[in-house]
């Protein structure tokens, strides 16, 4: 059993409106030859399309790398070192995920406005033949920017797979996890992008608050998979 903060991904019901969203993306990147295909005149197009369930239909089906951001005019996304308290995270790099919902977490937390400091991460665990299960998630923000309500409207940008290596799969609370982290020591520029609202993302009312001063001792206590500290 994971600790009570990792949350369960729903059951992806891929309804006609999904698959025609995924299908007519498919058939539009197949003619991009250069730029930035815009996913979201697509969707408005199809009518009403869940954005996360269409993203994680086209993540099921091919390798891409998504990278969820509030600036919808990025060209190329450029190697940067971050704060990260976990070995694999802590390098100079683009960083991206396999996980388009976790990718739309950083998309709608605006930053920019608010002080905010983000822990959050996304695993699955592997079965005895080294097969992924059910995506789980946490993510907790700033307490104080907590209460603000500290939404945006963003952007998941998808980019080629190809150039990023995956973090490796390692022990987790009892089991082996696999976290769908991945880093280029590269430039790499998108192919598609899409425009996500705090009300596309299907986790917005579990996410849960920390103190900032001690955001270490929380990001520890999740590594080595303790009870969220009191």
């Amino acid at each position: 059993m994971l600790p009570d903060y990792w949350i369960e991904r729903p059951p992806m019901s891929m309804d006609m409106a999904a698959q025609s969203a995924i299908d007519a993306f498919l058939q539009a990147e197949a003619h991009v030859t250069g730029g930035l295909l815009d996913v979201d005149e697509l969707l408005r197009d199809l009518g009403a399309v869940t954005r996360w369930t269409f993203l994680c239909g086209l993540a099921a089906g091919r390798k891409i790398a998504f990278h969820g951001t509030g600036d919808p005019g990025i060209e190329a996304f450029e190697p940067r070192q971050p704060i990260d308290f976990a070995p694999f995270g802590d390098q100079k790099a683009v960083f991206a995920t396999s996980d388009p919902i976790w990718a739309m977490f950083y998309a709608i937390v605006d930053r920019a406005r608010y002080r905010v400091t983000l822990n959050n991460g996304c695993i699955s665990l592997l079965d005895p033949e080294g097969r992924p299960g059910t995506p789980h998630y946490y993510f907790s923000i700033s307490g104080d920017a907590l209460e603000k309500r500290p939404w945006r409207t963003g952007y998941v940008y998808l980019l080629p797979a190809q150039g990023f290596v995956e973090q490796p799969s390692g022990p987790y609370g009892g089991h082996v996890a696999r976290v769908p982290q991945l880093a280029s020591p590269v430039a790499v520029a998108p192919r598609a992008r899409v425009q996500v609202t705090p009300e596309d993302f299907p986790f917005l009312a579990h996410i849960r608050s920390h103190d900032d001063d001690r955001l270490a001792e929380y990001a520890q206590a999740v590594m080595s998979a303790a009870p969220w500290p009191a």
